[in-house]
């Protein structure tokens, strides 16, 4: 028998409620997206950290709903509708969801990625493609950091081209330790992962084991603690602009002399904010831009 999703336009102040009600009269799973894409009003969306939430919203979203075959749609959403006090049910639409072996799908979605000239990122379940590249075995999963975003592209592509034996790293925003991974199998000395995250914090011991990589990685107040007079030959943070501005100091406290920085998860209309926060510092320039993204990068002053 198939699922059923349920699929409502309502406006952004009635969205997070509206979903969390879904949720508690019996909805299976509820995912937003914008009911403007695909049309000029398309909005891209890249939150970040203390940000105005209405900055960083759809006038309309699009909320879809799974539901159990058996569900009382009509009573679903009254209810629903009745929890987050909205004066009358948004119009919807239906659509059947087969069964599927839903393993095997979403691992059809991920082949192996192919970045700069040698780095290969492989899903267990696939072949190597190429035994003689530097290969990172890494599964999608609860930490960002796959390969196939622009941004971890672009720090793949500069560790491949700068990264020297005997050099120390620090990732900083290490989600899956993909970074951290790549900076040691192409030589790197010693490599350290900082994540806020503690799932993050724990993706990258365990994609490290799996690489046969040997890497630290540390919450933030953990890294204070136990790293806090070490410095490095290479800073590399693939976050947001946003959190990139707060981290001035604490990045900057962290180059050797003549060490490199490498900062990405920056939109090219946000470079220059960036780069001026970091000038008291350190110069950066944009290094490479791939798809609206860039990636930058300086060299401390020996």
């Amino acid at each position: 028998m198939n699922w059923i999703e349920i699929v409502l336009d309502v406006a952004f102040e009635d969205t997070n409620a509206f979903s969390d009600a879904l949720l508690e009269a019996g909805a299976l799973s509820v995912t937003v997206e914008d009911a403007d894409e695909g049309t000029p009003r398309e909005k891209p969306i890249f939150d970040e950290p203390g940000a105005d939430s209405n900055e960083y919203a759809w006038e309309r979203s699009r909320i879809i709903a799974l539901l159990s075959p058996d569900t009382v749609i009509a009573e679903l959403l009254k209810n629903a509708a009745n929890e987050c006090n909205l004066s009358e049910i948004p119009s919807y639409s239906l659509r059947d969801v087969p069964q599927e072996d839903w393993v095997r799908v979403t691992q059809s979605q991920f082949d192996p990625i192919h970045i700069g000239e040698k780095i290969w990122i492989v899903p267990s379940w696939h072949e190597v493609p190429d035994k003689s590249g530097i290969v990172l075995e890494l599964d999608p999963g609860l930490a960002f950091g796959t390969g196939s975003h622009p941004t971890t592209s672009l720090c793949l592509e500069w560790l491949e081209k700068n990264v020297k034996k005997d050099l120390s790293i620090l990732d900083y925003g290490c989600g899956s330790g993909i970074l951290s991974i790549a900076a040691k199998k192409l030589g790197a000395k010693t490599v350290t992962g900082v994540d806020i995250d503690p799932q993050s914090v724990a993706t990258s011991r365990e994609n490290a084991a799996r690489n046969h990589c040997q890497m630290s990685c540390y919450l933030p107040e953990e890294f204070s603690t136990s790293e806090q007079s070490i410095r490095y030959d290479i800073v590399v943070a693939n976050i947001l602009a946003g959190p990139l501005k707060t981290l001035v100091s604490t990045l900057c406290g962290r180059i050797a002399p003549g060490g490199f920085m490498v900062l990405s998860g920056i939109l090219e209309g946000q470079a220059d904010d960036v780069i001026a926060a970091y000038a008291p510092c350190i110069k950066l320039s944009v290094w490479k831009n791939l798809d609206g993204w860039v990636a930058l990068s300086g060299q401390l002053d020996s």
